[in-house]
């Protein structure tokens, strides 16, 4: 779909072949999808001092930039509340900047389209002076505007209000990138959006979820419908279980206060991992328009009834005494960031059940967590065992699995025969692993997919006001519960798996974690 976009668009004439896609997945009639070279966008970062920007923005606006897929006339604009220049910006970003040799002069031209505006964010007198910053560079003609809100959640308000009043594009377009939280839960989620949608239309609003520019993530689209072999066995009667996993081999390292706020379940679950399930559940959508595919996954959402603490494993990581790695002994409650006696999980497993005809009865098992042992984002779609088995050795049951990070790759768990005199059965894969099938691909960072996508106008992989409601209403009663009564989650050591409780929940749903498989790393030569 629009996965091969970004790919081919590294040459010179990627601008038009960005448009064709665009056109090809019938986007082209959305407001502003074209790119006009005579009119001026300006990308304005809000917070362009904080760490989002110059470890993620301001180096997605360069690589793209350099890889000329933005239109040519666009400017870029940083407005924080402190006094600094644009050379100081500069040195702030340059550690993530990936700059390779050869690339000195693009870098150097990159930099001089930068300007940089101190202001506060309450202030309606900053916002007008920003404006006439803006326009002095616009000189008069339609101009687009693109505000990205780097911003904490306290401020989010009152800059709102203070674009719309002051900074909004007199003659071109106006859209603004809202980075999360969303909001706590269902109350404080939708306040902000009911917020929002007094100031500004839901065409203007890209609510960003880094998670839906990963190469893996928008290739479930392709993978269910562009192929013929999987889509009769994707339901409950083939399909025993699916689990999604999110598992990260560090904790919190020092940002514990930041994390304590939020906990497991806002910062992974209620977002990334359910965003990937309406994604793996959803039924065909009627084209790839945008608003299409938006429908079906909040009809998935609607599907499902709120979470309750019974269907929940909770854990906490505490240090490992016998770790060599100092930082792996250090627990949760040790970081001297989070409050004493936190109850917090760093750790969830979940059990989520859709009530439609193609998905009754099968558990979706979402699982994430700090602190675990191995890095891996992936979706296992785990098959039902076979009937009438003939064989002595019981066969393993078939898996699809699709791996987001690290190292992309898609590959179905099968059943062969060991080769040799034995009549023996042995578990192996049918492999797609990105890095060997596509060599010298660079597959372009999600923050490069998103952004390049609201230039276009595209909102299919934002999330809508609509689908945001139904993901809080899934999870707010529960979040509320764990807060109220305070329920303590399971420690569980640095480095493991997890609590073993979160196995027992997922092997009770019909998931079968054997444990005797082992991935061969494919050789890259």
């Amino acid at each position: 779909m629009m996965t091969t976009r970004v790919r081919k668009a590294s040459t010179e004439d990627s601008l038009v072949l960005i448009r064709q896609s665009l056109k090809s997945a019938d986007m082209d009639h959305l407001e502003g999808t074209h790119f006009d070279g005579s009119f001026p966008h300006v990308f304005i970062t809000l917070g362009a001092s904080g760490d989002l920007a110059k470890k993620k923005i301001y180096p997605t606006l360069w690589w793209l930039f350099r890889d000329n897929l933005l239109p040519k006339t666009t400017t870029f604009f940083g407005y924080a509340r402190s006094k600094m220049t644009v050379a100081q910006l500069r040195q702030k970003c340059d550690p993530y900047m990936n700059l390779k040799p050869g690339q000195e002069n693009k870098y150097e031209e990159f930099w001089k389209l930068n300007h940089y505006v101190a202001g506060s964010y309450d202030s309606r007198r900053d916002f007008e002076l920003l404006n006439q910053e803006l326009e002095q560079f616009e000189k008069g003609v339609s101009a687009h505007r693109l505000f990205y809100l780097a911003l904490p959640p306290t401020v989010f308000e009152p800059v709102t209000v203070h674009i719309r009043n002051a900074c909004m594009g007199e003659k071109g377009w106006t859209r603004i990138i809202i980075e999360k939280p969303f909001g706590r839960d269902d109350v404080s989620s939708q306040k902000l959006s009911d917020h929002l949608a007094t100031l500004f239309k839901e065409e203007q609003l890209y609510r960003i979820d880094h998670y839906l520019g990963k190469e893996m993530v928008q290739n479930l689209m392709t993978l269910r419908f562009g192929n013929k072999i999987f889509s009769p066995t994707w339901n409950r009667d083939n399909v025993a279980s699916i689990q999604i996993t999110f598992k990260e081999p560090f904790g919190t390292q020092g940002r514990g206060g930041y994390f304590d706020e939020f906990g497991i379940i806002r910062d992974v679950m209620q977002n990334h991992l359910l965003q990937i399930l309406s994604l793996v559940a959803m039924e065909k959508p009627a084209s790839c328009h945008p608003d299409d595919i938006r429908n079906e996954k909040v009809k998935v959402l609607k599907s499902m009834k709120a979470l309750e603490l019974e269907d929940v494993v909770l854990g906490q990581y505490v240090g490992n005494p016998e770790s060599d790695d100092p930082e792996a002994r250090l627990g949760y409650l040790d970081d001297p960031t989070v409050p004493a006696g936190s109850n917090t999980p760093t750790f969830a497993l979940a059990i989520l059940r859709i009530n439609n005809e193609r998905w009754d009865g099968v558990p979706f098992i979402l699982r994430c967590g700090k602190a675990l042992n191995e890095r891996k984002a992936e979706v296992r779609i785990q098959y039902q065992d076979v009937s009438g088995d003939i064989f002595d050795g019981k066969p393993k049951r078939n898996e699809l699995v699709i791996r987001v990070q690290p190292g992309e790759a898609l590959y179905i768990k099968m059943m062969t025969k060991s080769p040799g005199i034995t009549f023996d059965m042995e578990e192996t894969e049918l492999d797609l692993t990105y890095r060997s099938r596509y060599k010298d691909l660079k597959l372009p960072d999600a923050y490069e997919r998103l952004i390049l996508d609201v230039f276009c106008g595209s909102q299919m992989h934002f999330v809508r006001n609509d689908e945001l409601s139904e993901a809080w209403r899934v999870f707010t009663p529960l979040l509320h519960r764990i807060e109220n009564e305070k329920i303590q989650p399971i420690p569980y050591l640095y480095g493991s798996r997890g609590p073993k409780e979160a196995d027992e929940m997922a092997n009770n749903n019909n998931f079968k974690y054997y444990g005797s498989y082992k991935w061969v790393k494919p050789n890259h030569h």
